[in-house]
């Protein structure tokens, strides 16, 4: 493990990273999805990979990364992976990114870009759901934004303020025409039980995005933990094409 310090818009970011593998002829970068971390990234493609060089982050706010001083929105956290990518002095070909980490990949636009149940494309809220955003935005006009807690959705348990505004910040950001705006060669995965994700989305996005190919397979949001070797056999396929 290893800790880069990349410094954006005036703020320092330690970045905790690891490099499995430093013989392979591409470079594939890996970024997790929101609440996780490198490591569940690592227990799924490890040892699988091992024909790249694989880089794991945490992005900031996450796993062995520093804590946000500030709220940000996808962009902030692309740019400062871009930032990180250019303080290694390493070229990625290949990004792979899970849930929100796939909209971040999409933003780097790489030759290849691996998306595993990608964030990005928006569904409708339920109506308690609309409900509780619209008396939460009353009662934060009337200075009472101080509760903001009790309309905070159930996975923010233990989460700072500023996570809770940058997760408010990113989990509707519609990337329908950064995906169609995409030049990248993209190989799209997603479990058919995704009700965080749903297949729609996956298929949205296969359809916005001119060069992709679609897999749907068993299983939910965290579907690669049990197809990893398979997802890293047709990474391995299509890119060795290049070699």
């Amino acid at each position: 493990m290893a800790i880069k310090e990349i410094e954006y818009n005036g703020l320092k970011y330690s970045l905790s990273y690891e490099i499995i593998g430093q013989n392979g002829v591409k470079n594939i970068l890996i970024l997790h999805g929101w609440g996780a971390n490198k490591e569940l990234m690592k227990r799924a493609f490890s040892k699988y990979l091992n024909q790249f060089n694989c880089v794991y982050l945490d992005l900031p706010g996450f796993g062995l990364s520093s804590t946000l001083e500030a709220p940000l929105c996808t962009n902030d956290y692309a740019n400062i992976v871009s930032k990180f990518i250019r303080s290694l002095g390493i070229e990625f070909e290949i990004v792979m990114g899970h849930s929100f980490g796939g909209k971040i990949a999409a933003l780097l636009n790489p030759r290849y870009l691996i998306l595993l149940s990608s964030a990005g494309i928006i569904k409708q809220k339920r109506f308690s759901v609309r409900a509780k955003i619209a008396i939460f935005k009353i009662l934060k006009s009337i200075g009472l934004g101080r509760f903001w807690r009790i309309f905070a959705t159930k996975d923010i348990s233990g989460m700072s303020k500023i996570m809770y505004e940058t997760l408010k910040n990113v989990v509707d950001e519609d990337f329908s025409d950064i995906f169609a705006s995409l030049n990248s060669n993209a190989l799209i995965f997603w479990g058919i039980s995704d009700d965080a994700t749903p297949l729609s989305s996956g298929e949205n996005i296969a359809k916005l995005i001119k060069n992709s190919q679609f897999y749907s397979l068993d299983g939910d949001h965290f579907f690669f933990l049990q197809h990893s070797k398979y997802i890293a056999k047709i990474i391995t396929e299509i890119t060795k094409k290049d070699r």
